[in-house]
């Protein structure tokens, strides 16, 4: 096991900086996942963990070793890649085995390894099979046991199901959580799926243009974002975000107040006659209404903008205008940047207490 730090690392591509001074700790033995949309930095990220790139500057440590001068195979990672990356012509067994040969492990050492890890990952009864043979899925797990047996600090993972169905993208999540349990590696996942990141992770760090947005435990992220970028990123729907100005409510003296926002599923739809004085009251209309089974999302248009609404168990509302009721302790407030304005938070909560509306 190893802690990986990023000590003010950047990376240019020609003029164009895709990583900007980034500073981070992951932790030793930790599941962390690096999540944010396409071009954010991820992926370059983990290049450079694993030294497929060189940084442009900055330090790179894995445990207590500075790794900047230290070349791929040296580094005691493992990469598993989104297109697995095997040897069509080789077999099952040849492919896990084939770094192992490279290194000159004894071949009884060699076989113990891969019962032990094909059991694991259950491929057992498929090492004599080429990979064109093999499901996805299947596949997916080669690249797993050929990585698990060099008994890799850490494993980096860069979309490793982003080729597989919906089903099974959900299956190969739980063996890979189980799996990390398991073995007690440094995981490092990248993904731009926010489900993969929320049920996999311990450690989300969530980037956006080349910089860390937030980084911290799931619920920690979705319960108390930084940001309006973290806050929109993280659930779905994402956090509805209004202008202060368009709801005419709140005026704070606690600093810029730009922005309100709120969770979906913290919204309830009520009838214009109940006005609790807890609570933002926007009028409102519904536009559609998407019934999943148990959940109910409501797309809502208000004279501060669309929002939506997330309702759980509920009969489906009828009417057409409506009003939407969040208590004031679900609220949000950003500034103008997006930042999360913690002081207007409180002065709002003290002036409610003291009467105010």
């Amino acid at each position: 096991m190893a802690q990986i730090r990023l000590n003010h690392v950047e990376k240019s591509f020609g003029q164009e900086s895709v990583v900007k001074d980034l500073d981070l700790t992951i932790k030793d033995g930790s599941f962390t996942v690096l999540v944010g949309p396409s071009g954010c930095g991820k992926s370059t990220t983990l290049r450079m963990i694993a030294g497929l790139e060189q940084q442009t500057s900055g330090e790179i440590w894995i445990g207590d070793r500075c790794v900047n001068n230290v070349e791929p195979g040296k580094r005691n990672v493992a990469m598993v890649f989104q297109n697995y990356a095997l040897y069509p012509m080789m077999t099952v067994k040849e492919n896990i085995e084939f770094g192992l040969v490279n290194r000159k492990v004894p071949k009884p050492e060699r076989e113990r390894l891969i019962k032990e890890i094909t059991e694991i990952v259950g491929l057992s009864e498929y090492l004599n099979k080429k990979p064109q043979s093999l499901s996805g899925g299947q596949r997916q797990r080669v690249a797993l046991a050929r990585a698990m047996v060099k008994s890799p600090a850490v494993f980096l993972m860069d979309e490793p199901l982003s080729n597989l169905d919906a089903k099974l993208r959900s299956q190969m999540r739980t063996e890979l959580i189980q799996l990390h349990k398991r073995l007690g590696a440094t995981f490092v996942y990248v993904t731009h799926d926010q489900v993969e990141a929320m049920s996999m992770g311990d450690q989300i760090i969530i980037m956006d243009k080349g910089r860390v947005q937030q980084a911290d435990t799931p619920m920690t992220i979705y319960n108390d974002p930084a940001n309006v970028f973290t806050a929109q990123f993280i659930g779905t729907p994402p956090m509805n975000v209004l202008r202060v100005s368009e709801l005419g409510t709140a005026e704070s003296s606690g600093g810029e107040l730009h922005y309100v926002g709120f969770r979906p599923e913290k919204a309830v739809i009520n009838h214009a006659h109940d006005r609790k004085p807890d609570r933002l009251h926007i009028p409102a209309s519904i536009v559609t209404r998407e019934t999943l089974g148990a959940e109910i999302i409501y797309q809502m248009q208000s004279h501060a903008g669309t929002f939506h609404v997330k309702s759980f168990l509920q009969p489906l509302e009828n009417a057409t205008e409506v009003i939407v009721s969040v208590p004031h302790s679900d609220l949000f407030y950003f500034d103008s940047h997006g930042v999360r304005n913690r002081e207007a938070e409180h002065y709002e909560a003290r002036r409610l207490v003291a009467g105010g509306t």
